[in-house]
């Protein structure tokens, strides 16, 4: 809905883009700033294609806009901004300027779906491999050690973050790492970019991937994801609504509104689920064919029975293997499946949910909506207003 004190005020906004467009995170941010001004008047946008942490354009000392949307990841970009003296709401985990609002993806939760997908895979050792240089990959370090940790299991921790110039020795040392691992090891990557150098690694080590190590990322970066050997899976951020929400607050402060310089976090849509994460890593060779039969079938609305003639076990046997295993009952790991689709498809379709429910196996939208609130505390629709803003 559009700011009622920006209807009032026929000014056309000047907004400055501080954003890199050299990756999918902040093509994703501009890609959802775009969309608010669709949804509301347009802006006119000054925009210079730049890189992560590019010193701020020379144009921006003298230039008369009404507000700017910036990364704010050095301090030469914090003290431009602080100097134009124009509202401003930034879209970095830096912190570098803590009297601006800022918008961010939310780390806490981009760890715990990391954990919960290596956990649903079965594995019993887990790994970190951050960047100490960043305040995102530190965060979700710590949250990442807290969940596992918590759940009974050791974690090991690549702390990398030096210099560019050192990227041999920081690879030999990763090498070195990942090879004194326990095996199978489920390791999540600071971001992609880091997880592609994981995959590298391994290669070089000999390690096979998901069957030793399962390696995922965040970002869902399509094109590094899908050029990565195996292709490499990848939490997803709501970059869109990220931007969407900068784009919001900058608008509430040009109309002269005061905004609290605090975080406004955005939750993940979830993962994408590539090769190197594609193992189940347990010896019970008929709870694993049990899993690869649901994952395989769920949307075709299956029962306990149909896997039952799959495997060919004991309805008790089976649930009591699961239990172990697992922690959860076969029923259960069928409805999970099924909502992870139905996730998707309400953050990445327009399909109205009784066609999402034909296309998951519910065979009644009122089942899907009341699993889905159950399983997740927001009904289907609120969900997917979620995802899109």
């Amino acid at each position: 809905m559009a700011n009622s004190s920006c209807n009032r005020n026929v000014h056309t906004r000047h907004v400055a883009l501080l954003i890199e467009t050299s990756n999918a995170y902040g093509r994703g941010l501009l890609q959802g700033i775009i969309h608010y001004t669709r949804e509301n008047r347009p802006w006119s946008f000054h925009l210079i294609e730049q890189t992560r942490g590019q010193d701020p354009p020379a144009w921006l000392a003298s230039w008369k806009g009404d507000g700017i949307l910036a990364r704010i990841e050095t301090k030469r970009i914090a003290r431009a901004v602080r100097r134009s003296r124009l509202p401003t709401v930034d879209v970095s985990a830096a912190r570098l300027a803590p009297a601006i609002p800022w918008v961010e993806t939310d780390d806490v939760q981009i760890a715990r779906l990391g954990v919960e997908h290596l956990m649903e895979r079965g594995f019993k050792h887990f790994a970190y491999c951050g960047d100490a240089r960043f305040n995102w990959s530190v965060w979700r370090e710590r949250q990442f050690l807290q969940e596992v940790r918590g759940a009974g299991h050791d974690c090991h921790v690549f702390a990398a973050g030096g210099a560019e110039e050192d990227r041999t020795g920081e690879d030999r040392a990763l090498i070195a790492w990942l090879r004194q691992l326990p095996k199978p090891v489920g390791i999540m990557a600071c971001y992609d970019i880091r997880g592609q150098q994981v995959l590298d690694a391994c290669r070089e080590a000999g390690l096979a991937v998901p069957d030793e190590v399962a390696v995922l990322g965040v970002d869902n970066d399509e094109l590094l994801c899908e050029l990565a050997a195996p292709p490499l899976s990848s939490v997803i951020p709501n970059t869109r609504r990220t931007g969407y929400e900068a784009a919001r607050l900058l608008d509430r402060m040009m109309a002269g509104e005061k905004i609290a310089p605090q975080a406004h976090l955005i939750a993940p849509l979830g993962v994408a689920a590539r090769q190197s994460t594609d193992v189940l890593a347990i010896a019970d060779r008929a709870v694993v064919q049990a899993v690869q039969f649901i994952r395989a079938h769920a949307s075709e609305g299956i029962k306990v029975d149909d896997i039952l003639k799959a495997v060919r076990i004991t309805r008790r046997v089976l649930e009591r293997r699961f239990q172990r295993l697992l922690g959860r009952t076969p029923h259960e790991e069928i409805l999970h499946v099924k909502l992870a689709r139905v996730r998707q498809l309400l953050a990445e379709t327009d399909l109205p949910l009784y066609q999402i429910a034909e296309r998951t196996g519910f065979q009644h939208v009122e089942y899907l909506s009341v699993s889905f609130k159950r399983e997740l505390g927001v009904t289907p629709r609120r969900f997917r207003g979620q995802s899109r803003s």
